[in-house]
C-alpha cells in the first residue's frame, strides 16, 4: 500500500515527528516567520511550502498549484494553528479529503456561537454579549459587575482586557480605535472568580477517550495584566480525584454538544469559589500552548501531537496512559524592554534541579517590547517535575530569579554615551577605549 500523505497547515515539529514514526508523508504549508526560522525539521520525503498567510485558502491553493501539487491526493488536512481551524476545514473540503466539518470548526472558533450552543444543551457557561463593532459600543448592554472584553474568534489573551463599568468599555473602545485594532467583532463575557482550569483531551468517533486537567497558578488574564509570564501545572487524577469528578461531566457534555468527532481539544474551565461549580469558558479543536504537549506527555504518557495526526487520518490512537506521581508543570519567563544580548541556553536551564525540558523562543539580537500583550509572549519556558505542589511553586519563583540574574538586555532609547556607560557597568572587565588619543 502507498504511504498516506497529509497536508499540514502550519509547521508543528511534534506532528512532523509523528509523521516519521507512522510513515506518513507530509507537505507543510508555512508562513514566512516559521519558514525563515530554520527550525522546521522535515521527515524524509517531506516538503515545506511558504505562503503569505496560512489562514487564506486562496494563498494555499495557489501555492499548491505553483508547486505542481494541484492534483495531489491528500489523505487528510490538519492544523495545530488556532487561527487556521476553519481554513483547514474548508480547504480539505475543496481537496476532497478528511478533516473536521467546517461548521463544527466554526463553533470552535466563534465564541458567541460556541457559548450559545452549549447554553442550549444545558452546559453551565459564562454569560456573554456580542459586540458587533468594538469601535462603537454605544448600544452594547453592560449588566456585569466585571466582564472580559475579547475578540470573538481570538486566541490566547491577545487584545483581551477586563472592564468593570460602561466607562471602562467606552475607554477600551476608544483605545482600540486609536490603535486601529484589526479585529472589530468582540465578545463581552462575564468575569468568573475562582480557579481557572484547562482540560487537554482526545476525542475519537465523538467519544472522549482521554482528558487530563491542568490549573493556572494564577488566572491567565491576571498574569498578563500583572505582567507575570504564566505558570501552570497538571492536576493528578488520584491525588486530585475530586477535580476530575467535578469537571468530567462538563467536559464530556461540551464536546458532545459541539459535535467534535476525531481530534484533540483544549478546553478552559472555571471553578466557582464556595459552590465548586464548574463553568465552561471556551474550547479549541487543537492542543494548548505553553508546553502543553510536553506536560501531558510527561504527566500522562500521552502524545497529543501523535493523537492529532492519527485522528486526522481516521485512526484511533492507541493510548497507554501512565500517570507519574510527580507534580508536572511549566513556567514561562520574559525580560525587560530592549535588545536581548544573552540569556541561559536550554542546556543551562536543563542542568538546573527539577528542570526536565526547556525551550527558548527569542534569539539574541531580538527586541523585547515594554510589556508582553498575550499569554504566549515569552522568552522561553521550562518544564518542571517536583515531589509536591509547594516545591513546584517555590521552584517557579527561584528559577525566574535565577534567569533574571543571567539575563542581559540592552535598554532601549539610550544615546551613545549612555550605551557606553551601560556596557561598562554590565561588563566591567571589558574595555572599549580609544587608544589613538589615550595612548597605550
Amino acid at each position: 500500500m502507498s504511504r498516506p500523505t497529509v497536508l499540514l497547515v502550519g509547521a508543528d515539529s511534534y506532528v512532523l515527528r509523528a509523521c516519521e514514526r507512522h510513515q506518513v508523508d507530509a507537505v507543510v504549508i508555512s508562513n514566512s516567520g516559521a519558514y525563515e526560522s530554520g527550525r522546521i525539521k522535515l521527515p524524509p520525503g517531506g516538503r515545506v511550502i511558504r505562503v503569505d498567510e496560512v489562514t487564506n485558502v486562496e494563498d494555499i491553493l495557489g501555492a499548491l498549484h505553483r508547486e505542481g501539487l494541484g492534483g495531489q491526493k491528500f489523505d487528510a488536512v490538519q492544523t495545530t494553528w488556532e487561527y487556521a481551524a476553519v481554513t483547514t476545514a474548508v480547504l480539505a473540503r475543496a481537496l476532497g479529503c478528511r478533516t473536521i466539518d467546517p461548521v463544527t470548526a466554526l463553533h470552535f472558533r466563534d465564541k458567541s456561537l460556541q457559548k450559545a450552543r452549549l447554553r442550549d444543551a444545558g452546559v453551565p457557561v459564562t454569560r456573554a454579549v456580542v459586540v458587533p463593532d468594538v469601535f462603537d459600543v454605544s448600544e452594547v448592554p453592560f449588566d456585569f459587575e466585571r466582564a472580559v472584553l475579547k475578540p470573538i474568534a481570538g486566541g490566547g489573551t491577545t487584545s483581551t482586557s477586563v472592564v468593570t463599568s460602561r466607562k471602562d468599555l467606552e475607554d477600551a473602545s476608544r483605545a482600540f480605535r486609536e490603535q486601529k485594532e484589526t479585529n472589530r467583532t468582540f465578545l463581552l463575557e462575564e468575569f468568573v472568580e475562582g480557579d481557572e482550569w484547562m482540560a487537554e483531551g482526545i476525542v475519537f468517533g465523538g467519544e472522549v477517550i482521554f482528558f487530563g486537567l491542568g490549573a493556572y497558578t494564577e488566572p491567565c488574564l491576571e498574569a498578563v495584566t500583572g505582567q507575570v509570564p504564566i505558570s501552570l501545572r497538571r492536576l493528578d487524577p488520584t491525588k486530585e480525584a475530586e477535580a476530575y469528578a467535578s469537571a468530567e461531566p462538563v467536559v464530556r457534555a461540551a464536546i458532545a454538544a459541539l459535535g467534535l468527532q476525531d481530534s484533540v481539544f483544549h478546553m478552559e474551565l472555571f471553578r466557582e469559589p464556595g459552590t465548586g461549580r464548574i463553568v465552561f469558558s471556551e474550547c479549541a479543536a487543537r492542543r494548548g500552548g505553553a508546553l502543553t504537549q510536553e506536560q501531558v506527555h510527561a504527566k500522562f504518557n500521552v502524545d497529543l501531537a501523535e493523537a492529532a495526526l492519527l485522528c486526522a487520518l481516521g485512526r484511533r490512537p492507541e493510548l497507554k496512559v501512565s500517570v507519574t506521581p510527580d507534580v508536572i508543570g511549566c513556567v514561562g519567563f520574559y525580560g525587560s524592554a530592549g535588545t536581548v544580548i544573552s540569556y541561559p541556553t536550554p542546556d543551562e536551564l536543563i542542568a538546573e534541579p527539577n528542570v526536565i525540558f526547556a525551550q527558548t523562543y527569542v534569539p539574541p539580537g531580538a527586541t523585547l517590547s515594554t510589556k508582553f500583550s498575550a499569554s504566549a509572549d515569552m522568552l522561553g519556558a521550562i518544564l518542571l517535575a517536583t515531589e509536591t505542589v509547594e516545591d513546584f511553586d517555590n521552584r517557579v519563583v527561584e528559577l525566574r530569579d535565577w534567569i533574571d540574574e543571567r539575563l542581559v538586555v540592552a535598554r532601549p532609547h539610550l544615546n551613545s554615551g549612555q550605551r557606553w556607560a551601560w556596557q561598562a557597568a554590565t561588563w566591567p572587565d571589558r574595555e572599549y577605549r580609544d587608544w589613538l588619543y589615550e595612548g597605550r
